[in-house]
């Protein structure tokens, strides 16, 4: 499974189920969204992941599963059993690692058959991941993965299009692989220890205007098992979780339950549709300031937002108003969803070879 299909199928609700194994990682980067490092022991149940990730059957089950972290690697047994179980149903699997496992010109055993267990594998780099894991190190591991049948990629953020270590590390990727192996390019956000002195999150737009969210598709356990429809680290980590933004817990639901939940809720279809700050114009919600985020965060427990969402997105009429979305979203191809989502100026990366891909951001 290539990058650009993976991320083509964003927009997709419940297309796709992100997994965060654990918080722990030996790396300590200073951007770090999760605030991840060694001395953290958050994590969900082993056993109940398994459970959870056991109940996708042939006819119900997420088309792909992201492994992430923390470090998932540290759990190479993990991911290879829930990276079989996914597999058996139907699904396929992807991974994130911070790549620690590069400073040793050899990778271990066990950490191998965890990779190759699985259909895609994304390696973290950039300037801060760089500072505790070398460039030639990470690009030695790649070609050894990909040597092993593995699809690979990048997973590069920095601090925008005029980034200068974009440019040339992007230039450094292109180089080393012949342009063959695809990047995701993020901008640096202000979650976790980047919180204090990243760029602003993204800001309120228009309540007039639809903006809809593709980021409230794809279901995601957290590390206490709480199951949300955001990827938002923010939201993520908040409890007691948005109401309209619970999907539940791997303790007691399965994955049925869940995308039941993700695909039904109309308030989850409408913020899918038009976006948070329409949905709350359309209710009669004042404007509440803050980010995006924020203010679909902040759609929880209003019954007047409820109301409004369930005249308009319930029923079947509603599933094909989110059908027809996600559509639109995926109409422009992986390049289009990075466009919207990540660092536009690099969205051609996301497809390895595609025209284009080697002078984005001013780097040549």
């Amino acid at each position: 499974m290539e990058l650009g299909e993976l991320v083509g199928r964003r927009p997709f609700p419940a297309a796709g189920l992100l997994l965060g194994l654990t918080r722990r990682c030996p790396l300590s980067c200073a951007h770090c969204s999760t605030g991840s490092d060694l001395t953290v022991r958050e994590a969900p149940d082993a056993g109940r992941l398994v459970r959870f990730v056991g109940s996708f059957t042939s006819e119900n089950r997420p088309d792909v599963v992201m492994l992430t972290g923390g470090e998932p690697l540290l759990l190479p047994g993990l991911v290879e059993e829930l990276s079989a179980l996914a597999r058996r149903a139907g699904s396929r699997t992807a991974l994130l690692s911070g790549m620690f496992f590069a400073r040793s010109r050899h990778i271990p055993a066990p950490i191998l058959r965890a990779i190759t267990g699985v259909d895609h594998f994304s390696a973290s780099l950039d300037v801060h991941h760089e500072r505790e894991v070398g460039r030639a190190d990470v690009f030695r591991a790649l070609h050894r993965i990909r040597e092993a049948g593995v699809a690979v990629s990048f997973h590069l953020t920095g601090t925008g299009a005029s980034d200068p270590y974009l440019a040339d590390l992007t230039r450094a990727v292109e180089e080393e692989f012949g342009g063959q192996v695809p990047s995701l390019v993020n901008e640096v956000r202000p979650f976790g220890r980047a919180a204090s002195w990243a760029g602003p999150a993204r800001g309120t737009p228009d309540a007039d205007a639809a903006s809809p969210c593709s980021m409230a598709a794809w279901p995601v356990v957290a590390f206490d098992g709480t199951v949300l429809a955001c990827c938002n680290q923010d939201t993520v980590d908040l409890r007691p979780a948005p109401a309209h933004l619970y999907l539940g817990h791997i303790a007691t639901d399965d994955w049925a339950a869940v995308r039941r939940r993700a695909l039904e809720s109309p308030v989850l279809r409408m913020i899918r549709t038009v976006g948070p700050a329409h949905l709350a114009a359309r209710s009669g919600v004042p404007p509440r300031g803050g980010t995006y985020c924020d203010g679909c965060r902040a759609l929880g427990g209003d019954a007047r937002v409820a109301a409004t969402a369930g005249a308009v997105a319930a029923g079947a009429a509603g599933a094909l108003l989110d059908l027809a979305a996600a559509r639109r979203g995926a109409a422009q191809g992986p390049e289009g969803v990075v466009r919207r989502h990540g660092c536009a100026a690099y969205a051609p990366l996301v497809v390895a070879g595609a025209p284009g891909a080697g002078a984005v951001g001013g780097s040549r």
